[in-house]
């Protein structure tokens, strides 16, 4: 890991992606920013960042053999990183909230946001955007935030917990190129947040329904069974889980 230490910067991942249209960026290359001003989230939303509370920052990586088609893989891979290391620290009842949110019982912990690099039909980098709160206690009309502090009550190094997340992070991206979909899919589904339980949701004209995850489709759309027992697939922007 070659690691890049800023004091503050608009964003992590706009930073990597500048610099690697100015010099060639090694594997792994990790950008990490003690304030991020203009952090963006999954649909246009933004990334709140407490300097020296909250860990943001950005990671290079190279693939030489992923299809595009296959590009969910590193969602999944991703995912599953951070939820190894969450665990690893000991922080409670780690979920993944589809697409790209980690979960510590109800609580949002981390977000992550991933820029694929195309070449024809190939992925050949991603710029991994991750932002997890740490040791932060108070998040202004954020009722669903959370963090590692306020899930154990314990203060964390947020440079040890860096260490952690990409190395598991980097053993679960070494995985993408060589395990098929349904393998990965499997771990990723055995730790959904509200899986197989009946949820609220809601579409892009505001309208409720109830429905049941079944899982994430290989081209990354959840799968939702309906009320009436049929199985339908939505993409990122047309549904929120409400509850």
């Amino acid at each position: 890991m070659k690691l890049i230490k800023l004091s503050a910067i608009a964003s992590t991942n706009s930073y990597l992606r500048d610099l690697g249209m100015k010099m060639y960026l090694e594997d792994e290359t990790v950008v990490w920013a003690e304030s991020q001003t203009k952090g963006r989230g999954q649909r246009g939303s933004s990334w709140v960042s407490e300097a020296g509370k909250s860990l943001t920052f950005s990671m290079f990586k190279r693939f030489s053999m992923l299809s595009s088609e296959e590009h969910i893989k590193i969602n999944l891979a991703v995912s599953l990183g951070i939820s190894a290391s969450m665990n690893r620290l000991k922080i409670p009842q780690i979920t993944i909230k589809w697409p790209n949110d980690i979960m510590s019982y109800n609580k949002k912990l981390c977000g992550i946001l991933i820029e694929n690099q195309l070449q024809g039909n190939s992925v050949i980098g991603s710029i991994i955007g991750i932002g997890i709160n740490v040791n932060n206690s108070v998040f202004h009309n954020l009722h669903n935030a959370g963090s590692m502090l306020m899930a154990t009550d314990i203060m964390y190094d947020p440079e040890r917990v860096l260490s952690q997340v990409v190395a598991d992070i980097s053993a679960q991206l070494d995985r993408v190129e060589n395990t098929d979909f349904e393998t990965l899919n499997r771990e990723y589904h055995d730790l959904m947040f509200r899986k197989d339980i009946i949820s609220v949701f809601e579409h892009n004209d505001r309208s409720l329904f109830n429905g049941i995850i079944r899982g994430v489709s290989n081209s990354g759309n959840l799968r939702i069974e309906m009320e009436d027992e049929s199985v339908q697939e939505f993409k990122v922007k047309e549904i929120l889980l409400r509850y």
